[in-house]
């Protein structure tokens, strides 16, 4: 009798849970209490919800999306072309840095560098053709003709096996192919010591320079996919880059001057200023 009572208590808790659950939403909306500055990370919970929510959503819909051959060179060279022109800007590109708007992007849009070893052709194709709400991903089906869309695909797939010096190549742009002859850039004086630099701001800029789109940053929001090494214990590392002892000049030039100090990088310039740089290293140097 006890257990039949018990069983008829189930639905009603679980109203109860749903209406408090509710409830519990409707004041985080109303009082304005969730920051929505782009300024503010997403926390962990509610990117992960978001990013899942998406990915499930994209699934369902490419399901039944017939893919065409995607091997031909002539594709991959229109593709490329296209990636140029309304892409690499946000995506970025090997070898090349989002501009400043893709950067501030909240979510921040992921290196498509990475792209196949989450989405298939066909998900690629939808995801590009109806873009992603809310997110600044624009819906291409009325810019772009089919053929067009599917070229870009052609070349996604190609984005993981490029170079800095291929991808320029290919993309054709002689802009993108000076990209590795930077400078080397000469400190001041590398013995001189640094100001200190604010560790909670050096979060922040690791934040609003993307440096997350592609690295696992301990403290700061992202995807759990990746396309450079995860930056958990960067502070115990010997060497930066695997050629720069691990000082604080020589993480605040490589985060300045990535293809100086190894012009075969894929890691792109982000036009880091100095001020943020301090801030970044003094970051980095709590990750032990």
């Amino acid at each position: 009798m006890k257990r039949m009572k018990a069983l008829h208590a189930l639905p009603l808790a679980a109203a109860m849970l749903l209406a408090l659950a509710a409830a519990g939403g409707a004041v985080l909306v109303y009082s304005g209490a969730y920051n929505v500055g782009a300024t503010r990370q997403h926390t962990q919970v509610v990117y992960s919800m978001l990013e899942l929510a998406m990915q499930r959503s994209v699934q369902l819909r490419a399901r039944n999306i017939e893919t065409p051959p995607l091997d031909d060179p002539q594709r991959i060279e229109r593709g490329a072309a296209i990636y140029r022109d309304n892409c690499a800007q946000c995506h970025g590109a090997p070898g090349v840095a989002l501009s400043d708007i893709g950067k501030g992007m909240q979510p921040v849009p992921g290196p498509l560098v990475a792209a196949m070893q989450r989405w298939q052709p066909r998900e690629v194709y939808w995801l590009t053709r109806h873009g992603i709400k809310m997110s600044g991903m624009p819906a291409w089906e009325f810019r772009m003709d089919d053929n067009a869309l599917w070229d870009v695909v052609a070349f996604v797939q190609r984005l993981s096996n490029l170079t800095p010096n291929a991808y320029a190549e290919l993309a054709g742009s002689a802009a993108l192919q000076g990209n590795n002859t930077e400078a080397t850039p000469m400190l001041a004086n590398a013995d001189a010591p640094m100001r200190d630099g604010s560790i909670e701001r050096g979060r922040q800029a690791l934040h609003q320079y993307a440096c997350h789109a592609c690295h696992a940053i301990p403290g700061v929001v992202g995807s759990a996919s990746y396309v450079g090494p995860p930056l958990a214990g960067l502070a115990s590392r010997s060497l930066i880059a695997g050629r720069l002892a691990n000082t604080p000049h020589n993480m605040q030039r490589w985060l300045q001057h990535p293809q100086a100090v190894k012009p075969l990088s894929a890691m792109p310039s982000m036009g880091v200023t100095d001020e943020h740089a301090v801030d970044m290293v003094a970051y980095l140097a709590t990750l032990r």
